[in-house]
C-alpha cells in the first residue's frame, strides 16, 4: 500500500482520535483521585468510629430508667443532698397520653419511628439549618434516642462535646434501638428529662406546674411540657411567660406539620394564656428547698462552681465537696440560734466563710440568717460591702514589710492628714491624733491615718500587686482610700488571711474536691499554692495581729479564744455625711472580723441588707457580734486540732524595744521615715514617751458631727459609692474619715465614686461603709 493511500490515512486518523481521547485522561485521574480520597476518608471515618465505639461505656436498663439526680457528698463521703431524685414520679408508657408522645416526637424527633437510633436525614437537615439559619423544627442532629443516651451515661460538660463522645453516643443509640421498642425508649425519655425547678420527668412536672396528672392535662399544657426540656430555665412559665409561650406555640406548629393535630386545634391552644392553669402551690418543691437548712449556702455555691467547670447540675453526677458538716452546723447554729449572742432582729444578717489555711478548701459557709439562701443572696460571697480595716494587713502593712522592709516597730505618724491633691482629711474613731507610734501599735489599735500614710509610702500600684497575689482583683483602679476598706467577699478575705497563717502561700478557695460523671469518669480538683509574700512578711503580720485580740487596747479582744494561738483583725464602716444625722451617734453600717489559726481562717461580715432603711444601723455594742461568732465557731472547730504557735523564719530577727519583743527582716533593722515627716532620732514605742506622742483633739462644730473637710470613722474606709447607693465612710478602731469618694469592688462588683464626703463615726471599733445594698463606703478598723 502506498504511503499516501486513503486506507493508511484513515488508520492514522483513527489512531489520532485515540490519542486525542487519551489526552482527556488527567480529568479522569482527578475524578479517580477524588473518589479514592472519598473512599479513604470513609474507611478512615469508619475505622475511627469503630475504634471509638469499642471504648464506649456500657449502657443498662437501670441507667436508662433511673432519675438523673446529682448527689452531693461532704468531705467524709456522706450524701448531703440529692438534686432532683426526690422529685420524680415514674410513669409507664400506657399511662402517658398519646397527645404528649405526639408532641414530644413532633418537636424533638419527627422521624423517630423511622430511624434506628441515628438519622442521617436529620443530621443533613440540621447542618443545612445551621448554615442557612432556617428552622426545620428540629433540635440539632441528635435523635431522641441519642438524647436519651446522653442523659443516661454522658457528662454534659462543654469540654466533653467531642467527636469521640458523639461517635460513642451514636453507637450506643443504635444499641438501645436494637434492645428496646420505640414505646420503651419514649417512656425512658419522658421520665428522665429535666423540667426545671429541681423536677425530673414530665409526670412530676405535671404535678409541679399544674397540680394534675399527665392524663388530665389539656393540649396547651401538654405542649408546654413537651417543649421545656430544651431549656427548662428559659421556658419556665412562671418567670418567663413570653419565652414559654413562644416555645409552646412552636410545639403546636410542629404537631400540625406531623398531622397530630389540626390547624384549628393549634390555634385554639395558642389562644390560651401560658399562665392558665398554673398552680400557686407546688406539690413538688424544688430540691434545694428540702435540702438541709444547714448547707443551703454551701450547696448553692457548689452548684455555681459546678457550672463554672462546664457541668450541668442535673446530669447524674456525684459531687464530692470539701464541706465539714460538723463545722457547718456549728456556724449555722451560732449565726441563727445562739442565745449568748444578742442579735438585734431577724433582719440582722451574717455572711461567713471558713477556709483550710493549708490547701484553700472551703470547709463551711454561712450565707445569711433567718433566710433561705438557696432562693436569694449568698452573703458569704457578696462583694458589695466594704471590709473596713480588715483591709489594712493586706493592702497597707503587708506590702510595707514585703517591699519596704518595715520592722514591726517602724515609726508611723498619726498626725493631721489630707489626701494629696484634695481637701479631704482623714480622721480616726476617737477624733484624736496620737502623734508618732509604732506600726504594731497602729495596727493593733486600728488607727487609720498611719495606715494611709504607710500605703502612700508603699504606693498603690505595689499594694495592688500584693492584693492580686492574694486573689483580689478589681475592675477599677484602687486609691489611697482603699487602704482602709476593700470590696471583697468573706470567702476572698478568709483565703487572703490564710496566706498569713501558712507562711505566705495563697490557695484559691474551692468547694469541689471530685466529680464523678454518670459514665464513671472522674476528675479530682486541688489548688496549687503560689507564693504571695515572703515567710517573713507573713510571720510579722501574724505576730502583730495577735495583739489585736490580746492587747488591752486591741480592737478585737471580744474574739479571743482562751489558750488558742490565733490572730485577727476587725473592720467596721460608717454612714456617709448626707445620712449620718439620720442615725444615732457612733452607728455603723457593717462590722467584720477576720481571724485565723494554724488550721483555719474564718472571715465574718455582719450587718443589714438594706442599711439605709429605718432601724438598720449597727450600734457600737453590736459591732462585737462578728467577733462573738468568730470566738464561738473557731473555738469549736479548733477542738482536737493541733494548737501550735507560729515559728519565726530564720531571716527574721527578734529585738526588744521599750519592753516589747519586736521583729525586723535580717539586714533591715533601721527605722524608716514617714513621707509626711522625718522620723525623730528618738521615736516612740509602746510604753515609751516621745514629744510626738501628744494627743490632739480635732476641733468640731457644735451643730455638725464633722467639718466639711474631714470625716471620722471608727475604722475608716474610703468613701465610695457602689452602684445604686450613697457614699459613706468606714470606721474601725483605727477609723479615718474622708470626703474623698473612691473605692473599687472586687471581681464581679463595680464601684463608682461616692457623693462628696466620707462619713464619720466615733465608735471604738466601728467601721462605716458608703453603700446601700450593693453600695460601698468608707471602711473603719
Amino acid at each position: 500500500m502506498s504511503k499516501n493511500s486513503p486506507q493508511q490515512t484513515r488508520a492514522d486518523m483513527r489512531r489520532g482520535r485515540q490519542f486525542t481521547k487519551k489526552k482527556k485522561g488527567p480529568f479522569r485521574r482527578i475524578i479517580k483521585i477524588i473518589l479514592s480520597l472519598f473512599v479513604l476518608a470513609f474507611l478512615f471515618g469508619a475505622g475511627l468510629f469503630t475504634y471509638y465505639a469499642s471504648s464506649s461505656p456500657r449502657i443498662t436498663r437501670s441507667a436508662l430508667s433511673s432519675d438523673n439526680s446529682t448527689k452531693f457528698y461532704d468531705a467524709s463521703g456522706k450524701v448531703i443532698s440529692r438534686l432532683g431524685s426526690q422529685n420524680r414520679d415514674y410513669v409507664k408508657s400506657n399511662k402517658i397520653p398519646k397527645t404528649l408522645k405526639q408532641a414530644v416526637v413532633s418537636i424533638e424527633d419527627r422521624r423517630f419511628y423511622k430511624h434506628h437510633g441515628v438519622d442521617p436525614i436529620r443530621i443533613i437537615g440540621a447542618a443545612i439549618s445551621n448554615v442557612s439559619g432556617s428552622s426545620l423544627g428540629m433540635q440539632g442532629g441528635s435523635t431522641l434516642t441519642q438524647q436519651l443516651v446522653k442523659l443516661s451515661v454522658f457528662s454534659t460538660a462543654a469540654s466533653d462535646r467531642t467527636l469521640k463522645r458523639k461517635a460513642q453516643e451514636a453507637w450506643l443509640a443504635i444499641q438501645v434501638e436494637n434492645h428496646y421498642s420505640k414505646a420503651q425508649i419514649l417512656e425512658f425519655y419522658i421520665n428522665k428529662v429535666y423540667m426545671g425547678n429541681g423536677v425530673y420527668g414530665m409526670q412530676t412536672a405535671a404535678e409541679y406546674y399544674y397540680n394534675k396528672t399527665l392524663e388530665k392535662l389539656t393540649l396547651p399544657e401538654l405542649a408546654q411540657l413537651a417543649g421545656m426540656p430544651q431549656s427548662p430555665v428559659a421556658y419556665n412559665p412562671y418567670k418567663y411567660p413570653t419565652y414559654a409561650t413562644k416555645r409552646r406555640d412552636e410545639v403546636l406548629d410542629a404537631m400540625v406539620k406531623t398531622k397530630a393535630i389540626t390547624q384549628a386545634q393549634a390555634q385554639q391552644a395558642k389562644n390560651t394564656s401560658v399562665k392558665s392553669g398554673l398552680t400557686k402551690t407546688h406539690s413538688r418543691t424544688q430540691t434545694s428547698a428540702k435540702t438541709s437548712k444547714y448547707i443551703d449556702a454551701y450547696l448553692k455555691q457548689t452548684i455555681e462552681e459546678l457550672r463554672g467547670k462546664g457541668y450541668k447540675p442535673n446530669s447524674g453526677l456525684k459531687v464530692y465537696t470539701n464541706l465539714d458538716l460538723s463545722a457547718q452546723k456549728k456556724l449555722y447554729q451560732v449565726s441563727n440560734n445562739d442565745p449568748s449572742i444578742l442579735y438585734p432582729s431577724k433582719r440582722f444578717q451574717v455572711g461567713a466563710t471558713i477556709v483550710n489555711v493549708n490547701n484553700g478548701k472551703v470547709v463551711a459557709m454561712q450565707g445569711g440568717r433567718k433566710a433561705k439562701v438557696a432562693f436569694g443572696l449568698n452573703r458569704a460571697v457578696q462583694t458589695g460591702r466594704s471590709t473596713g480595716s480588715t483591709a489594712k494587713p493586706v493592702m497597707d502593712y503587708g506590702p510595707a514589710i514585703q517591699y519596704l522592709k518595715y520592722p514591726t516597730y517602724q515609726p508611723v505618724k498619726d498626725t493631721p492628714y489630707v489626701y494629696p491633691g484634695t481637701d479631704k482629711s482623714v480622721m480616726d474613731f476617737d477624733n484624736k491624733y496620737q502623734g508618732t507610734m509604732t506600726m504594731r501599735k497602729a495596727l493593733v489599735e486600728s488607727r487609720n491615718i498611719p495606715a494611709i500614710r504607710t500605703l502612700e509610702n508603699v504606693g498603690v500600684s505595689k499594694a495592688t500587686g500584693f492584693l492580686k497575689n492574694l486573689g483580689m482583683t478589681f475592675k477599677k483602679p484602687l486609691e489611697l482610700q482603699n487602704g482602709i476598706g476593700l470590696y471583697v467577699s468573706s470567702q476572698q478575705l478568709a483565703a487572703a488571711y490564710a496566706a498569713f497563717s501558712n507562711g505566705g502561700t495563697y490557695y484559691k478557695p474551692y468547694l469541689i474536691n471530685k466529680i464523678v460523671q454518670a459514665n464513671g469518669v472522674s476528675r479530682t480538683y486541688h489548688k496549687q499554692g503560689k507564693r504571695a509574700m515572703s515567710p517573713a512578711t507573713a510571720f510579722m503580720i501574724t505576730n502583730m495581729l495577735k495583739g489585736v485580740m490580746t492587747d488591752a487596747n486591741g480592737s478585737g479582744t471580744a474574739a479571743k479564744v482562751s489558750g488558742l494561738y490565733e490572730a485577727g483583725k476587725t473592720g467596721t464602716t460608717q454612714y456617709p455625711d448626707d445620712y449620718i444625722n439620720k442615725v444615732p451617734a457612733d452607728s455603723s453600717m457593717d462590722s467584720w472580723f477576720s481571724g485565723y489559726t494554724r488550721n483555719y481562717s474564718l472571715a465574718i461580715w455582719t450587718g443589714y441588707d438594706h442599711q439605709f432603711k429605718a432601724d438598720s444601723y449597727i450600734t457600737p455594742a453590736q459591732t462585737d457580734i462578728a467577733q462573738q461568732i468568730y470566738k464561738s465557731v473557731m473555738g469549736y472547730i479548733s477542738q482536737n486540732k493541733p494548737n501550735t504557735d507560729w515559728t519565726k523564719p530564720s531571716d527574721v530577727v527578734a529585738t526588744n524595744r521599750g519592753g516589747t519583743t519586736e521583729y525586723y527582716v535580717a539586714g533591715y533593722p533601721g527605722v524608716g521615715t514617714d513621707n509626711t515627716a522625718q522620723a525623730a532620732s528618738s521615736y516612740s514605742v509602746e510604753g515609751s514617751s516621745s514629744s510626738d506622742n501628744t494627743v490632739v483633739t480635732q476641733p468640731r462644730s457644735d451643730n455638725t458631727r464633722r467639718s466639711e473637710s474631714s470625716t471620722e470613722s471608727s475604722e475608716s474606709t474610703p468613701t465610695t459609692q457602689q452602684p445604686g447607693g450613697d457614699g459613706g465612710a468606714n470606721n474601725d478602731r483605727d477609723s479615718s474619715s474622708t470626703t474623698s469618694s473612691s473605692s473599687s469592688q472586687s471581681d464581679t462588683s463595680s464601684s463608682s465614686s461616692s457623693s462628696n464626703t466620707a462619713s464619720s463615726s466615733s465608735s471604738n471599733d466601728s467601721g462605716n461603709s458608703n453603700q446601700t445594698d450593693n453600695n460601698g463606703g468608707n471602711n473603719q478598723p
